[in-house]
């Protein structure tokens, strides 16, 4: 009687791919990463996270936006440019954590998988097979699709509290 296994494809080479370069080692290294699991934490924590951010910012935005001679004596406006201004940090923090994220989600989704054997000079290309690209996928779809959502939204509040802002310095 024949084996029922031996209708399975077997892969007669192991994968290629370092281990630390492979796509859900990509994605567990965010998510053990301090900074990239703020949006893997939750939406609060990621607003927690940017907030303390933006506090850290506001005091030095203060000082800047003092040295403004018509915003000297409009303690108002001066304020709110302050608060406008600190929120570069978020911003930035938002486009960076953005680009990891979609990084990673790229790679889930990719039907093959590039990496570097021993330098950048050598770049290989690996096909996955069926059995890795659903895994992926399914890890794209349930895990980091969620987080880049987090991240759209906390990015259109930065976006709307800057041009809140921004409208609000030239109204007074």
């Amino acid at each position: 009687m024949a084996d029922p296994s031996s209708d399975l494809p077997v892969q007669d080479t192991p994968c290629p791919v370092p281990p630390e370069q492979r796509p859900l080692a990509e994605y567990g290294q965010l998510l053990r990463s301090w900074f990239f699991a703020w949006p893997a934490a939750g939406s609060a924590h990621l607003l927690r996270c940017l907030g303390l951010s933006w506090l850290l910012l506001l005091p030095p935005s203060l000082v800047v936006a003092s040295g403004s001679l018509t915003l000297q004596h409009d303690h108002l406006r001066l304020g709110i440019a302050a608060a406008t201004a600190a929120l570069l940090l978020p911003v930035l923090l938002l486009c960076r954590q953005w680009l990891g994220w979609a990084y990673v989600r790229r790679r889930l989704v990719a039907e093959r998988v590039e990496y570097e054997e021993s330098g950048w000079y050598d770049g290989q290309v690996w096909e996955k097979p069926i059995a890795w690209r659903q895994q992926d996928l399914l890890v794209a779809r349930y895990q980091v699709d969620p987080v880049l959502l987090r991240l759209r939204q906390g990015a259109a509040l930065a976006a709307a509290l800057l041009l809140a802002g921004a409208g609000f310095c030239q109204a007074l």
